[in-house]
């Protein structure tokens, strides 16, 4: 399985982690920003006046309100990116990657906008009377290709199928398995309670809530998300609060190293320019999904007799997932200081590496071998061997690298007894099973338990912690139920409505078992998937950019016949 791992890490590495990708992602959002004219900018307001209802007729069609089908998508969008995304992001590339996040928000507006509209325009209506729609089917609709020979190629029909199938692999890698497995390891974490029954319950609410489809995960959705999110807002401003002196200084190391990089500080060993904007980049697709073509799908079931308006209401879910949320999160992880903090932790076998050479994270030699090494420029020697271990400590004359810093500290348990003997070592990975044996040392953090430790440090002390399990709990299973309507959707698209209920045993039997199995490989899984859902739904949107324009045009056309009260001056 570690084999297997490493291969789609490799693969990742050609795909949604390679500067191509970066490229096609920002520029399309670039391009459509420009060729709409920043409509996230001018269209801001009246999008807000769309979700309140203010638009709204008797006769519109679809299964849910536009606040609900925001909600829903939001549940689907916030989840561990907004908790675990953004810590990983600056952990990876420092303050810096927050800014690259925040411009991905941005650029992301338009395109949500753009393919949203595209897919609520060439939704359907299923045989049971539900609202079906997403990229899949403006793909089919209108991709294919007409030969002066009458002739169709059903290009778009190979690529909708191409999409759907990416939509169900990635409900499961990206929706589902992740969220369960990090909730569980949450609860354990801090409130000691059995991974099995903690799957077990979540999988029993789940299938409920579920078993209704989008009308009762809309109605689920508009409660949870405003809740989830009032709690997380207190728990963060508490550690703003208790720690104002540093949040101007803060604001400043995310625009200052923008375009070279964060130098190293604390324990941080500093990231390149080009290593920030990737995983800032990166970050922020995985947060707000803008172009990977999953929200469009709870949008299509949205309550409108024209598709614009829609998509107008999309154009607010990348700034409140990342713009605000994730802003939020990346103050808190800085003003606290626990960012570039050597704290002490048990360690990761995925997140450790032994080095065949001892370096210096306070020198400039070592900081410039370290940094080119962790961000992949030049390699160091790695030690394949034995390790000497007595009474907990590594005699060996060498570095130990976690969470991508030189570890410091190390002691070796076997249980609660120090531990003395040899462990294997080869290409600085331990190989040998470690049954009982717990690495116990100080080093960086990263993801949840990152933000766990910044929330410990405000007004509710420990108990803030608690406050990132709880809004992790609520953000994970959200977002675990909003796929599971994407997967169906996606299903329905392939198979008929008749597959949705086999899709949604094993959606839930597999967030069971998820509860309490190592998920590093769906993780994996799921870094592809968001590749081969995003690259074909990208091209649609610029193939058919001419057609979303002429419908915005339209738009407008009729709505300053239906409204001419409203003297706004958006075109």
């Amino acid at each position: 399985m570690q084999k297997i791992n490493e291969l789609l890490i490799a693969l990742d590495g050609y795909l949604g982690s390679h500067v191509w990708f970066i490229f096609l992602l920002l520029g399309t959002g670039i391009f459509f920003t420009f060729y709409l004219k920043f409509p996230q900018i001018r269209y801001f307001g009246h999008a807000i006046r769309i979700v309140k209802g203010k638009y709204d007729k008797k006769d519109d069609v679809g299964d849910t309100t536009h606040f609900q089908a925001l909600t829903t998508a939001l549940s689907g969008t916030v989840g561990t990116g907004n908790i675990a995304g953004v810590a990983l992001a600056i952990h990876y590339g420092g303050p810096a990657a927050l800014f690259w996040m925040l411009v991905t928000a941005m650029l992301g507006m338009t395109t949500k906008f753009v393919e949203v509209t595209l897919s609520h325009k060439y939704r359907e209506k299923t045989s049971d009377g539900t609202i079906s729609g997403g990229p899949m089917y403006y793909m089919s609709k209108r991709l294919n290709i007409t030969l002066k020979n009458g002739k169709t190629i059903k290009t778009g029909h190979i690529l909708g199928v191409f999409f759907a199938a990416a939509t169900i692999l990635s409900s499961f890698g990206t929706g589902s398995l992740p969220q369960i497995n990090s909730i569980a390891n949450a609860m354990f974490a801090t409130f000691g309670l059995n991974k099995i029954l903690v799957g077990g319950v979540l999988a029993v609410l789940l299938g409920f809530v579920i078993i209704g489809g989008i009308k009762r995960i809309a109605k689920v959705t508009s409660k949870l998300v405003p809740g989830m999110a009032i709690i997380y807002f207190i728990g963060a401003f508490a550690v703003l609060i208790t720690n104002y002196a540093n949040i101007l200084p803060s604001i400043a190391s995310i625009f200052t190293n923008i375009f070279s990089g964060t130098a190293a500080t604390g324990g941080f060993i500093g990231a390149s320019f080009a290593f920030a904007i990737q995983k800032g980049v990166g970050r922020g697709l995985f947060s707000n999904e803008a172009g990977q073509g999953s929200a469009p799908i709870a949008h299509a079931a949205a309550r409108a007799h024209e598709p614009v308006s829609e998509g107008l209401v999309a154009i607010l879910e990348p700034f409140i997932d990342t713009i605000i949320i994730c802003s939020i999160t990346g103050l808190v992880l800085l003003s606290s200081g626990v960012w570039n903090e050597k704290i002490e932790n048990q360690f990761q076998m995925i997140d450790l590496e032994v080095m065949a050479q001892s370096y210096s994270d306070t020198e400039d030699g070592g900081i410039k071998s370290l940094s080119s090494h962790l961000v992949g420029e030049k390699s160091l020697p790695v030690f394949s061997g034995d390790l000497n271990i007595e009474n907990g400590i590594v005699k060996n004359d060498l570095t130990i690298l976690h969470a991508r810093s030189v570890a410091e500290n190390i002691k070796i348990y076997t249980g609660t007894e120090l531990y003395t003997g040899n462990i294997s070592v080869r290409n600085g990975r331990i190989t040998q099973q470690m049954g009982q044996l717990r690495i116990v040392g100080s080093s960086l953090m990263h993801s949840a338990p990152l933000t766990t430790e910044a929330f410990k440090r405000s007004l509710f002390g420990d108990w803030g912690q608690y406050i990132v399990s709880i809004g992790l709990l609520l953000f994970a299973f959200s977002t675990a139920i909003s796929w599971s309507y994407y997967g169906s959707r996606a299903m329905t698209y392939l198979f008929g409505e008749k597959s949705i209920v086999y899709y949604r045993i094993v959606y839930v039997v597999a967030f069971f078992i998820a509860a309490f199995a190592d998920t590093t490989i769906v993780w994996s899984i799921s870094l592809i998937t968001i590749v081969l859902m995003t690259v074909p739904n990208l091209f649609g949107l610029f193939a058919l950019r001419k057609e979303v324009k002429s419908t915005i045009q339209q738009y407008w056309v009729d709505f300053k016949k239906e409204h001419p009260e409203d003297n706004i001056k958006l075109t």
